[in-house]
């Protein structure tokens, strides 16, 4: 058994003095024993099933084992219990926290996305961090804003699509053209994942259907101080012109009322942002200024 790692020796450095130690395989050994009794399982009947003789699991149980990770791992697996019950600080049964953990792991998505929705809602400083997310429609301002809002806080500026495009080597037109948009929102959840995986401190503009998907914008909210730049139907129609994208009213003479019908059903959405600008009638200068105070109003900077 040379090819397996000594627990006591392993645990010397963490835990400190022998008495610490001997104290740490004592409880080891004292859940081995409990898990087995809970199960009505026999000494005998555990040393087939791990290939852990009985003298070694009573030696084990009794506090006297030095029982090595990858015995450990054996005994673990052939009583159904993870390893990490057996050596966590916390009891498994008397825990809280363990109990919690059973339940998230059995629950549904959206159950879970609610759990997680409610304790972020008390902590959001610390997912959030300095993130800061602007989301709207096409038309917004969210990069001229962004890039804006990032020199006035010494913040590095992302743009979500761009991020896509570098990683997929390819247009955002032409990954919606290949793989469809089930295959873009995956690329989207990566990227964002990517984002909050790497920067603690950034400005996100991230595209206006993001608020469609309910998973990926539910990490967006638990993981970015959250901005809606918002503006009337028609001045969102008008930028995107005046960017000289006519895609919005090319062969579609309902072009505004889709708009409107959009920017209507995704209202409520956009409303979860921690945090309203109001474009309508004002410069980018203006518009930049409102973001900066809201954006320190909310504590990020």
């Amino acid at each position: 058994m040379n090819e397996i790692t000594n627990f006591r020796g392993d645990v010397v450095a963490g835990l400190g003095r022998p008495d610490e130690v001997d104290a740490f395989i004592a409880t080891v050994g004292a859940r081995v024993r409990e898990v087995r009794q809970r199960k009505g399982m026999a000494r005998r009947v555990l040393s087939e099933l791990s290939g852990v003789s009985q003298r070694y699991l009573a030696q084990l149980e009794n506090g006297d084992g030095n029982i090595s990770i990858g015995l450990l791992q054996r005994v673990a697996q052939a009583l159904d219990h993870k390893i990490e019950w057996l050596v966590g600080a916390e009891d498994p049964w008397g825990s809280e926290t363990e109990k919690f953990a059973r339940l998230f792991s059995s629950a549904s998505s959206g159950l879970r996305r609610t759990v997680m929705e409610t304790l972020v809602a008390a902590e959001p400083a610390q997912w959030r961090r300095q993130r800061i997310g602007l989301i709207g429609l096409r038309g917004a301002g969210k990069s001229t804003l962004g890039r804006k809002l990032g020199a006035a806080l010494s913040l590095p500026f992302i743009e979500l699509n761009r991020d896509i495009e570098e990683q997929s080597g390819m247009p955002v037109a032409d990954v919606m053209a290949l793989y469809g948009q089930e295959g873009y929102r995956r690329l989207e959840r990566q990227a964002l994942e990517r984002v909050v995986a790497t920067s603690d401190s950034v400005v996100l503009a991230v595209a206006g259907g993001i608020v469609s998907e309910p998973e990926t914008f539910a990490f967006l909210l638990r993981h970015f101080h959250t901005i809606w730049l918002k503006a009337p139907p028609e001045l969102h129609m008008r930028r995107v012109a005046e960017q000289g994208d006519e895609r919005p009213m090319a062969g579609n003479s309902k072009a505004m009322d889709d708009l409107k019908s959009i920017l209507t059903s995704r209202e409520a959405l956009y409303e979860k942002a921690e945090g309203v600008i109001d474009t309508e009638g004002k410069t980018p200068d203006e518009s930049a200024r409102d973001l900066v105070d809201a954006v320190r109003r909310l504590g990020v900077v």
